[in-house]
């Protein structure tokens, strides 16, 4: 296998040529990150959710609350109205409870660490993660299940899951590069999507495949293995 630099370098030569264009998102390469505010209000909107459906409902939230100060005055009712049909509305309870604090606490600015990301209402180690990465640029080991799948197929972890969750986060901790650190966690995410999907992935267009281990094996639509519920 190439070395691990190597590695983000060709994702991320493939995400300059192929990134989604997504409304959260600043363009692969540039000198700025993303509006924490917008990285934070799709994260949580994409828990459990496919981009398509959170398209529509985050440019109207951005259209009535564009700010989180804004948001965080909002009425509660208006807020969940808003939501409405995205469900598991646990996560607009959460959206409101984070806005406030960092509002009425914070000054407006969400905190750059994940450390003290998690301490806010309804963020979790990934979404600490994402956020920490994409709108601060810290070197954070975002994983979701796109990564996961990346990750297992390119390392061939057959493992199942949800036992290998560790080894393949460790995994992709050990490829993080030192730069661009938000663009390679969105390569990733956009390469497991785009490419290397849960079925018939495209191998012959994915960038990192000269050396993927699952598909030197012949495996790789079959990874990550996932343990039979009895």
């Amino acid at each position: 296998m190439r070395n691990q630099g190597d590695f983000a370098a060709r994702l991320l030569g493939w995400y300059d040529a192929h990134a989604r264009a997504l409304p959260w998102r600043v363009p692969p390469g540039s000198d700025r990150c993303a509006d924490p505010y917008a990285v934070w209000l799709s994260e949580v909107m994409l828990q459990q959710t496919t981009v398509s459906a959170v398209i529509p409902y985050f440019a109207r939230f951005m259209a009535r609350w564009p700010t989180v100060h804004r948001l965080a005055d909002a009425p509660d009712e208006a807020v969940m109205a808003a939501w409405a049909g995205l469900g598991y509305y646990a996560r607009a309870r959460n959206l409101l409870a984070c806005a406030r604090v960092v509002s009425r606490e914070l000054d407006g600015r969400f905190p750059g660490t994940e450390a003290e990301l998690r301490r806010l209402p309804g963020i979790g180690p990934y979404t600490a993660a994402a956020i920490s990465a994409i709108a601060f640029g810290a070197r954070a080991n975002v994983v979701d299940g796109n990564v996961e799948r990346v990750i297992a197929r390119h390392a061939r972890i057959t493992a199942p899951l949800p036992g290998a969750k560790r080894a393949i986060a460790a995994e992709a901790g050990r490829r993080l590069p030192a730069a661009r650190c938000g663009d390679y966690a969105q390569a990733l995410m956009d390469l497991g999507a785009l490419v290397c999907t849960p079925a018939a992935p495209r191998c012959g267009a994915c960038p990192v495949a000269a050396d993927c281990a699952a598909h030197a094996a012949g495996d790789a639509a079959a990874l990550p293995a996932r343990t039979r519920k009895p």
